[in-house]
């Protein structure tokens, strides 16, 4: 694209991109050559081993009573792969008690001293055991202990794909599991055998999805099942036989594909609420994102009431309340957008009355809980690149459905809870008192328990929108402390600068291993280019784009959030629709003028780039614009747009292309933008090597992305590498892949900007 201003006014110097050479080497001769380059290695170096075996502990869940909480747990190393859970006391010093789980499972809370855990057996079936966890108190003579007496074997499950376990404490498990047309649980194994034998591979399609973000779509879809569990008075459970398909004959699949789970669907007492994708559209999903939300009984006595208006987009995380007369879940307005703002809608079931509570409030919340009176509500939110808890209270129900109420000062400004880090698994518990997982920087996920939340709603209730959070914030566990003792991992340091049309851009700077303040020119600079592209970088762990990975290994890292990006208004998220090319590499440029002309110690003659998804489309867009004036040395693709205007007919969720690209690949708006901004209509600009990695299972950006992209360097006699990995998606999950990854990453960067002894 051109701009309406000189790139010289923006204080560049010139840095060209490496040019195009004529007399290269046969770059397929690449791939023979044997390459000396290791990591940084040493007892205060966290390496990409550490990173893939490092424990990685999941979300917290606390038991009914509040007083304990189990997490998830796995860590793999190069031997073998353990999974454990842990069980914690909430308000003891007693270390956390560990369970470990060899063939792997899901475990859950019945009720305040028994886990339900759900095992594949050796006959092929899930089996669902009770576990006693027991705590015997500390004495004169003896400090507390926590352990666990043996399973108990309740029954078993039909099939081994029953998952997302909710108990009620009314006496039934809800879990959802994919079944054939029939919604039949006792049938599945027969029809997998007959699918299976039917004597072809063929897959037959007449509407999308064909296939969805990894796998072929096949002929079972989600559904959500109740099961009696109770306890009598002899403590002894009993596992009921007879599975109700709650969904049965209304054409709705929950949880929603790909990424739904428990979050999709809540349990209280005797009703199941969910969100399904809207059935109108059942011969068009992939072009809709409009979803509905539903109550039912757990028994799937009676009819699925909708509660949502039909006037909406997508929704999402659908709670009730302990009493069941109030459900809450986040509402987007435009079908077809995914990243369109969330709004917090209250629906009053015993008045039939639904309102919008955050209609005025210019951030999308996450995940929402009720208080336990029902008259707050709790959420998460992404706010400028952390993700924070909040609360506000709940307004009286107004008389009719509105989603605009006329609301008093104190429920329209949310006060903070946790205001650091990236929070998770938000959990109200008895006594003012919330669980949260919270993930940052330089750590996984541990548990935190906040307390003094009952002093904060009475502060909220008197006053008029100026209560403040002074409660106890404290840490329950500390699963990888120990691991990365001494590893000095930085806490990266926020960075604001003006961007495109003046507005306010953030970014984050991860300053490299042995930094020393006025070294000048001493450390290589690496702009890592996040995807979505309505995503961002946020003060969160990550297991596959980990920045102190690269910090670590000696890069000055830089991680902006340009337009587009969320959490920081819903105009800076929509104002890349339309616009891939334009105002987010104004960002870039200015940012990157701002971190060389404030930080000398960089040397800015080795810099090198890498993003993937929508940061794989910036570094192809790069690529093609060398008045950008980056001056970077290296580029890494991975998994990202080469083509855009194939990328609009080959892509699963079309939804997606047709609202960012104004419309489908033939329609006029789209393709005077696909003129605009598409990376393979500036292929003849390429000059830069580049690494391009991409996995056969990426429906999402199919890996013909990649080897196009691949075969236009090779074409065009560029340093280029491929590396294709044929088991994984969209991201590169198999530990022994992401040893790799990283390894080809980071060995590409050093080939053009490493310092050879």
């Amino acid at each position: 694209m051109r701009f309406s201003f000189a790139l010289s006014a923006l204080g560049l110097t010139s840095r060209s991109q490496v040019p195009l050479q004529p007399n290269l080497p046969n770059p397929s001769a690449m791939t023979m050559v044997q390459s000396s380059f290791q990591f940084k290695e040493g007892a205060d170096v966290f390496t990409p081993e550490d990173l893939v075996e490092l424990g990685r502990p999941g979300v917290g869940v606390a038991n009914q009573a509040g007083d304990f909480v189990v997490i998830p747990y796995s860590k793999y190393s190069f031997e073998e792969k353990k999974r454990s859970i842990y069980v914690a006391p909430l308000e003891s010093t007693v270390k956390p008690f560990k369970l470990p789980l060899v063939e792997g499972g899901e475990a859950f809370w019945l009720n305040g001293r028994t886990l339900a855990y759900v095992v594949e057996s050796e006959q092929k079936n899930l089996e669902i055991f009770a576990l006693d966890v027991l705590y015997q108190p500390s004495t004169n003579d003896s400090a507390a202990v926590l352990s666990a007496n043996a399973p108990i074997l309740l029954g078993s499950f039909p099939t081994t794909s029953a998952s997302n376990f909710r108990y009620s404490t009314d006496g039934y498990l809800v879990f959802s599991d994919n079944v054939y047309s029939d919604g039949n649980l006792t049938t599945v194994k027969e029809q997998d055998e007959a699918w299976e034998n039917r004597g072809n591979t063929a897959l037959v399609y007449d509407r999308t999805y064909e296939r969805h973000w990894d796998h072929w779509v096949g002929p079972k879809t989600q559904s959500l099942f109740s099961v009696r569990l109770v306890q009598d008075p002899n403590h002894m459970w009993t596992f009921g036989s007879e599975f109700v398909n709650l969904l049965a004959g209304t054409g709705h699949s929950s949880p929603v594909e790909p990424f739904g789970g428990t979050d999709d669907f809540y349990v209280a007492k005797q009703s199941v609420i969910y969100t399904t994708l809207d059935p109108a559209f059942e011969e068009e999903r992939a072009w809709h994102t409009k979803q509905n939300v539903y109550i039912v009984s757990i028994t799937a006595t009676g009819k699925a009431l909708e509660l949502t208006s039909g006037s909406q987009g997508a929704t999402h995380s659908p709670v009730l309340n302990d009493a069941g007369d109030k459900a809450a879940w986040l509402e987007l307005d435009e079908d077809g957008y995914e990243s369109d703002r969330a709004k917090i809608v209250i629906y009053d079931l015993k008045k039939d009355v639904r309102f919008t509570l955050t209609q005025k409030w210019d951030r999308s919340p996450g995940s929402l809980a009720f208080s336990k009176e029902g008259d707050f509500i709790y959420f998460t939110a992404d706010d400028h690149a952390l993700v924070k808890v909040f609360v506000l209270p709940i307004p009286s129900t107004p008389a009719k459905s509105t989603t605009d109420p006329s609301l008093s000062p104190k429920y329209l400004k949310p006060v903070t809870i946790i205001e650091d880090g990236a929070s998770s698994g938000l959990q109200v518990l008895p006594y003012g008192r919330i669980l949260i997982s919270k993930s940052s920087f330089t750590s996984p996920n541990d548990v935190f328990l906040v307390k003094g939340l009952d002093v904060l709603q009475a502060q909220m209730t008197q006053s008029d929108g100026t209560a403040k959070f002074t409660g106890e914030v404290n840490q329950i566990t500390n699963f990888t402390a120990r691991d990365l003792e001494g590893k000095n991992l930085s806490k990266g340091e926020n960075f604001w600068f003006k961007g495109a049309n003046d507005v306010d851009v953030q970014g984050w700077i991860l300053k490299p291993k042995g930094w020393k303040h006025g070294e000048k020119k001493a450390f290589p600079i690496l702009l890592l280019i996040h995807g979505g592209p309505q995503g961002a970088w946020e003060d969160q762990w990550s297991t596959r784009w980990n920045p102190n990975v690269f910090a670590q290994q000696g890069y000055f890292v830089v991680a902006m959030n340009p337009t587009g990006s969320t959490s920081f208004g819903q105009a800076f998220t929509d104002a890349i629709a339309g616009d891939w090319g334009g105002k987010p590499f104004v960002d870039l440029q200015k940012g990157w003028k701002y971190v060389l002309e404030n930080y000398p110690e960089v040397d800015a003659d080795r810099a090198v780039a890498a993003g993937a998804s929508w940061g794989g489309y910036a570094i192809n867009w790069i690529q093609g614009h060398p008045e950008f004036d980056f001056g970077f040395k290296a580029l890494v693709c991975h998994d990202g747009v080469f083509d855009s205007n194939y990328n609009g007919f080959s892509t699963d969720e079309l939804f997606f292309f047709n609202h960012d690209w104004r419309g489908r690949p033939w329609d006029k708006n789209s393709e005077e933008v696909l003129r605009k901004f598409n990376p393979a209509n500036f292929v003849h600009k390429w000059s830069t090597p580049q690494l391009l990695i991409h996995g056969s299972k990426d429906y999402r950006l199919p890996e013909t992305e990649g080897i196009g992209a691949f075969h236009a360097l090779q074409q065009l006699h560029i340093p280029s590498r491929l590396v294709i990995f044929p088991d994984e998606n969209h991201w590169v999950l198999n530990h022994g892949n992401s040893l790799k990854w990283h390894y080809e990453v980071l060995r590409w960067f050093d080939q053009f900007v490493g310092k050879k002894d």
